[in-house]
């Protein structure tokens, strides 16, 4: 049996149809029929989890494993707005998610009702599109041919021509819960066609030409899934020695030819050095670039050509310097560049590669004296992370201090940097974890941990998750970066001192828990951190609130 309203039912077969297999339900009223008719399919595997910010969270964790989209549903009024920051992370990392949110019927919307608000178009500045369905469509009526038509064009969209989020509100009037043995309707599935961008030799012929007499390329990317493709058009352009890429560990590319670590590398170089650093093209792909000092620095060098590279045909100016946007698959791209069989003598990849060389060796020193600190923490869990993990990133200082290591090439890594926000990291790296059944590794910091403390309030921690928090006592990256560090409201308005610890949720949720606060105890608690459980398990590392910030600059001072 399954709920008698026939737009639902149809609704969830056209999703078992396009491959929608997973769906992450908050409890609710209006949305009951969602519930019993996902629950009753087949095909579809159904989460539960109450806090909606959370599930969706953990449905694009799952969704940024998979590359297909994660379904989520809600009921009415406020739960529909929870999902509002996953979204627009998912939105800004072209991540799939199909939201479906139940919603009252149209004509109690502003009429006191409760649960009741305005759902259509509520997420329009940060959704692909968003549908409605007409209420209470019947068997054989156009209102439900226009229904399933809109399901499809919705679940498509998500997909292609980019990915990304998509919204469907349906309006629903009582009884909810009411079933029948099974509808007669059976929807019809359109298909679409996805094809890919290419670029006609007439169209290439100008981009060939300032390409091939170019003596200074470089290849920055940012926020990308693996690509093998791309990786190998990569290297096999870095034969050529006019080329230099700078890849983000967000990148998730590795080359003993590449340039990981940008704010390490670019920290030594001195304005006056630019000119000899400064690129003809600027060549940029993938997503959001992290480091901060890599976009200060462009944005002053003004490169005489920047082509964004991007198959949605996005455009990108970030460094204020945008002259092509090319709507192509990157390794498409390299691999048409790489066709033209033409290398140009230059001395611009050496340029950055020996400072690059100098900079890991100054690196490598440090390390070797420096004390116990968030920088030297990170170090030790990034030498300790199982082979073949996936690394989750909290935001802020998690995610700069990983920056500064050379990136391991066995390693998936991941972080929210869409919008870069703290809350939901530990939610999307539980869904990530849940998806990919590799082990899964997440770093935050502890603000970021505690802020989204409800994503281990569900059924679905798997054993194959571990969570490491930097405990540094509250906002560390305050007193990193200018201007707050020296404000007299740093404590208490920016760093937010705290001195709270993960221990008693452990407890709660019944995960394995272990502490330290040095690094003697913390090298060696990482030897069985990973050894194979039943539950998952959390490592808080707690280090000296007022030495990091001391630390970090030490570091970047010994690297000049």
């Amino acid at each position: 049996m399954t709920t008698n309203k026939t737009t639902i039912s149809s609704l969830v077969e056209i999703c078992a149809q396009k491959g929608i297999t997973k769906i992450v339900l908050s409890p609710g009223s209006r949305n009951a029929p969602l519930a019993i008719a996902f629950n009753r399919h087949p095909q579809i595997q159904c989460y539960v989890i109450v806090d909606e910010r959370v599930a969706a969270f953990f449905a694009m964790g799952m969704a940024q494993q998979t590359g297909k989209a994660v379904a989520i549903a809600c009921t009415s009024g406020s739960a529909a707005l929870n999902y509002a920051p996953a979204i627009v992370e998912a939105f800004y990392q072209k991540i799939p998610l199909v939201i479906l949110t139940a919603d009252r019927p149209v004509e109690w919307i502003d009429q006191g009702a409760g649960q009741t608000i305005r759902q259509r178009d509520i997420y329009k500045n940060y959704i692909l599109k968003s549908y409605e369905l007409t209420q209470e469509a019947k068997e054989g009526t156009d209102d439900l041919w226009y229904n399933d038509r809109l399901v499809n064009e919705a679940i498509n969209l998500a997909h292609f021509p980019k990915k990304g989020p998509v919204h469907i509100n349906i309006p629903l009037r009582e009884p909810l819960y009411d079933l029948v043995n099974k509808t007669k309707h059976t929807p019809k599935i359109q298909e679409l066609i996805e094809i890919e961008n290419t670029l006609p030799d007439s169209v290439f012929k100008k981009t060939k030409k300032e390409w091939s007499s170019a003596k200074r390329k470089l290849i920055l990317c940012g926020l990308m899934d693996n690509n093998e493709a791309l990786n190998n058009a990569l290297e096999e352009l870095s034969e050529d020695t006019s080329v230099s890429v700078l890849t983000e560990t967000t990148a998730n590319l590795y080359s003993e030819k590449f340039n990981p670590c940008i704010d390490r590398l670019i920290t030594t170089i001195e304005k006056k050095e630019y000119k000899k650093f400064t690129p003809d093209i600027l060549v940029t792909i993938g997503g959001a670039i992290i480091s901060k000092k890599i976009k200060a620095m462009l944005r002053t060098m003004q490169p005489k050509l920047h082509w964004h590279i991007d198959p949605t045909g996005k455009e990108m100016d970030t460094f204020q310097s945008l002259t092509q946007t090319i709507p192509v698959r990157p390794d498409y791209f390299f691999k048409k560049i790489n066709d033209l069989k033409k290398n140009t003598k230059s001395d611009f990849q050496k340029t950055w590669k020996e400072r690059n060389d100098k900079t890991r060796k100054s690196h490598e020193r440090f390390l070797k004296k420096t004390k116990f600190s968030d920088l030297k923490a990170v170090e030790v869990i990034l030498k300790n992370i199982p082979k073949g993990s996936n690394f989750q990133m909290g935001n802020s200082s998690s995610v700069r201090y990983v920056q500064l290591f050379d990136q391991r090439q066995d390693l998936f890594y991941n972080s929210n940097r869409g919008t870069s926000g703290i809350d939901g990291s530990t939610s999307t790296a539980i869904g990530a974890a849940v998806a990919s059944e590799k082990p899964t590794t997440l770093v935050s910091g502890d603000l970021s941990f505690f802020y989204d403390v409800n994503a281990l309030w569900n059924s679905y921690l798997p054993s194959n998750l571990r969570i490491i928090i930097i405990n540094n006592s509250g906002g560390g990256i305050f007193r990193i970066i200018p201007g707050p560090s020296t404000s007299d409201e740093l404590d208490d308005y920016f760093e937010v001192t705290q001195q709270r610890t993960a221990e008693p949720f452990a407890k709660m949720y019944n995960l394995t828990y272990q502490k330290v606060n040095n690094i003697k105890d913390l090298e060696k608690v990482m030897t069985t951190f990973y050894k194979k459980r039943k539950r998952a398990g959390i490592l808080e590392i707690f280090t000296p609130r007022k030495e990091n910030d001391k630390v970090l600059k030490a570091y970047f001072d010994s690297l000049k």
